[in-house]
């Protein structure tokens, strides 16, 4: 088998449809699907059995927070956006990522420079500072990788979800909070927070079946503290309440329509609906998936463009499909384009400012944002 640096294929509507039947689609929901599967009735605090390559990457981990520690951000107290320290962090990244690969136990050496590719673009947008829900996507697809190629095993589904991406999780939020990324998307309030999905999908699962706590219990702020160390979603329900003020109705709608369902067996599986709709079948997710020789692509071919792959409208060189009258497009969950939306952190930042009698920060170009 060849192995090949991974690639984007995917511009048109049609070239979407096609995914969507091909067997890469339906190997990421399988995957999903199993995961979910892995941890329902689990608790983040429960034993899982672990292998040699669930340790080794959770120690990769570490090296990647340790990264972030050593690259502070700069001093950007002028921008409510991305910090440019992140840059710095992404490189040292892709620099170290091929010696990193290299100590995951059984990783044949010709694979790395390919499913390197999708951990170095699983932390965050390089040219943009920013993050979302198709970057997430990509740290699943490493993690697909290594299960197919070896290093992780069928034994370890549970420990993936409750150890690995709840690590890669907690290390997100380090970079979200330190870098000031800037939310992918610009989907702000109607999202389920402004960078993640899989928490929630999988966080659900946690709770499916659960005997006492229901959706709507992510409104008792004691109920949220008290489980939050025990399930991603009410973790994902804290954080969101320590960086945003007022009521999940006004920041969080979503979330606050969801919580009015009457189990978590209805939340889960509408999760996962949502994430074949939201995510994996929006174009603006999509067109930024990479396909090598693990995850393949073999549908119709790219359309040949001069624009560059970061022009200057947001960094995405890709068309819109027409919903029927010009200058219309597609929006959504996934939608990658508009205006940029400061990082909430950086919002939450200048509202101290201004609370403490400092500076309200202000001048051509920055905007209040709504609820945050």
């Amino acid at each position: 088998m060849t192995y090949q640096k991974p690639r984007k294929a995917i511009l048109s509507k049609e070239q979407l449809e096609y995914f969507q039947q091909s067997n890469t689609h339906k190997e990421i929901v399988s995957y999903v699907e199993t995961l979910n599967e892995s941890v329902v009735g689990s608790k983040l605090t429960d034993d899982c059995s672990t292998s040699k390559g669930v340790t080794t990457v959770l120690e990769l981990l570490d090296e990647i927070e340790k990264i972030a520690e050593e690259t502070p951000p700069v001093d950007n107290a002028a921008s409510r956006f991305g910090n440019p320290a992140f840059r710095t962090f992404y490189d040292k990244v892709s620099e170290k990522s091929a010696s990193l690969h290299a100590a995951l136990p059984g990783l044949p050496a010709e694979t790395i420079p390919e499913i390197s590719v999708y951990f170095d673009e699983a932390w965050g947008s390089r040219t943009r500072i920013d993050y979302g829900s198709g970057m997430e996507l990509n740290f699943l697809c490493w993690l697909f990788c290594l299960e197919r190629l070896g290093v992780l095993l069928e034994s370890d589904h549970k420990a993936i979800v409750l150890r690995i991406f709840w690590r890669y999780i907690k290390i997100m939020r380090i970079l979200q909070s330190t870098y000031w990324l800037e939310p992918a998307g610009s989907h702000g309030v109607w999202g389920l927070d402004d960078y993640h999905f899989l928490p929630f999908l999988y966080g659900s699962a946690q709770l499916r079946g659960h005997k006492y706590i229901k959706p709507k219990a992510i409104h008792d702020a004691e109920i949220v503290e008290e489980y939050s160390q025990y399930y991603m979603y009410f973790a994902c329900i804290e954080f969101i309440n320590s960086i945003k003020t007022a009521s999940l109705r006004w920041h969080s709608p979503m979330l606050d329509d969801i919580s009015a369902v009457k189990t978590w067996d209805k939340v889960n599986s509408g999760m996962i609906k949502m994430y074949l709709a939201e995510v994996l079948g929006k174009l603006p997710v999509i067109q930024h998936f990479l396909f090598g020789s693990i995850l393949t692509y073999d549908g119709p071919e790219l359309p040949k463009t001069d624009a560059s792959e970061d022009d200057a409208h947001r960094g995405h060189a890709h068309a819109h499909p027409d919903l029927g009258g010009a200058g219309q497009r597609e929006v959504g969950w996934g939608d990658c384009c508009g205006i940029p939306v400061p990082s909430v952190f950086a919002s939450a930042a200048a509202n101290a400012k201004t609370a403490e009698g400092g500076f309200k920060v202000a001048g051509p170009g920055i905007r209040p944002v709504p609820f945050d």
